[in-house]
């Protein structure tokens, strides 16, 4: 093996420190070459990948600020969720109150609604209590008090409408001699109804009231649902009535 002296290790160290290819020829040589070239090529992958780092920072910075609006806008719908909780909340309660004041005014109306309807029915038995006095001293004549007393019949039948009946009794089966007969009649329910309306009610009445819807039947064909409405009613009146099947029905309710 050759060796080397002083001064020519000296040229070399030299030549190595400013020769570079020289120096690179002795590194190829001693296999530092290839070396060399993975170092740089590691070099230009952690560059790459200090680069893509770089990016994923940036990226992650963007997702984090995004993240950061998307709590920001979700605290906001939070609170505004919380303001129409709040709001409907309130609204429910205005609601309840209006629903407790509506009661109140409805039982308000509903005892005004009584007050006026005994008021109304006071009055009506007050009407029909002067009238009914009325024509028994002379003041109102018997077409008067009729007249006045219609409304009585058809509250009491529950209809509209009053129709008369008349027919002309040859055989005086009513009174003992041919005469003409008149009688109020209403039909309700395929019901035939014969009403007689007077201020005084007695016995008699109830005779020939009871006589007319014998007629009626055999004229008709149909047995009537006779009925007298009355405001001074006789006892007799009553136990006559009882007897023959007939309904008296008094102008001033008891």
């Amino acid at each position: 093996m050759t060796s080397f002296n002083a001064i020519e290790k000296k040229r070399f160290l030299e030549a190595l420190e400013k020769d570079r290819e020289f120096r690179y020829a002795v590194m190829g040589l001693l296999g530092f070459k290839e070396l060399l070239e993975r170092f740089a090529r590691l070099e230009e992958r952690q560059q790459r990948l200090e680069e893509r780092f770089v990016k994923l920072e940036e990226r992650q910075q963007l997702l984090e600020e995004r993240l950061q609006r998307l709590e920001e806008r979700f605290v906001k719908l939070e609170e505004r969720q919380q303001k129409l909780e709040e709001r409907q909340q309130r609204l429910e309660e205005r609601f309840m109150k209006l629903e407790e004041r509506f009661m109140r005014l409805e039982e308000r109306q509903q005892k005004l609604e009584e007050i006026i309807a005994g008021v109304l029915s006071e009055l009506r038995d007050l009407r029909r209590i002067v009238i009914a006095i009325s024509h028994r001293f002379g003041v109102l004549s018997e077409r008067a008090f009729y007249e006045g007393m219609r409304h009585v019949v058809q509250e009491i039948l529950g209809v509209a409408k009053v129709e008369k009946w008349v027919h002309r009794d040859d055989e005086g089966y009513v009174y003992g001699y041919p005469s003409i007969v008149e009688m109020d009649i209403v039909i309700k329910d395929k019901i035939h109804i014969l009403v007689e309306v007077k201020s005084r009610v007695s016995r008699s009445d109830v005779s020939e009231l009871y006589k007319i819807g014998k007629l009626y039947e055999k004229v008709k064909g149909i047995k009537p649902r006779l009925l007298i409405i009355g405001g001074f009613i006789d006892h007799e009146a009553y136990e006559a009535a009882a007897k023959l099947g007939i309904e008296i029905k008094p102008i001033i309710k008891e």
